[in-house]
């Protein structure tokens, strides 16, 4: 059996940013957005929307979930020193519980995208959002396109940040590692001391019994 070809982290680059060449060629600026934090147990949901020039690439870009937390960390200052723009946004529990967790995806894909000027905005898999300028959705996009990406580097070093600093308030649940979702640990945690305040009440029902809902 052959084996497979390692990638070089050109060819990696080569292939992420296909689709911005073929944009960037338009003329067109370019940004891209996606989310973390959909599917946790407690914390908010984060998104970000990120244009990186065509000059200013950094390499070593790629799905936030294919990297580790090192690396992403590294990333980080450079993808935010490199662009244009960079912006994120929370949406926290109590709103997640009031008005579903896609519509909480969407506003923040949204707010995060409100200050943008350029022509146009790839976005992981959401569609029908407001945004200033045309979208195109792309499902598995932050597999598929470098600004898609670099935004999921963004978003989830932000929000893992930002639960690790929870963790320091509400240690019995690990935050710090689990990052608000729902781990065994979380779960036994969740069940023997109750929710806290960054819990989302709607996920975690069937959890503890219809009287935390």
């Amino acid at each position: 059996m052959e084996r497979k070809k390692r990638e070089t982290p050109l060819e990696k680059l080569e292939r992420l940013t296909a689709l911005e060449r073929e944009l960037w060629d338009q003329g067109l600026v370019i940004a891209g957005i996606d989310e973390v934090g959909r599917g946790p147990l407690a914390g908010p949901v984060v998104t970000a929307c990120v244009s990186i020039p065509r000059d200013r690439l950094v390499p070593g870009v790629d799905d936030s979930k294919k990297l580790s937390e090192k690396k992403r960390e590294q990333l980080f200052p450079l993808l935010k020193a490199a662009a244009d723009y960079a912006e994120t946004c929370f949406i926290w529990p109590e709103e997640i519980d009031e008005i579903n967790i896609l519509n909480a995806t969407k506003k923040a894909m949204e707010t995060c995208a409100a200050g943008f000027p350029g022509d146009l905005i790839l976005v992981d898999a959401v569609e029908g959002l407001r945004l200033p300028c045309p979208e195109r959705a792309l499902i598995h996009g932050d597999a598929l396109s470098y600004m898609i990406g670099a935004a999921s580097i963004v978003a989830k070093v932000t929000r893992d940040r930002y639960m690790i600093e929870l963790d320091a308030k509400y240690p019995m649940y690990g935050f710090a590692r689990n990052k608000g979702y729902g781990t065994a640990e979380h779960i036994a945690a969740l069940r023997r001391y109750g929710p806290c305040p960054a819990h989302r009440r709607s996920f975690i029902g069937k959890i503890l019994g219809e009287g935390h809902e």
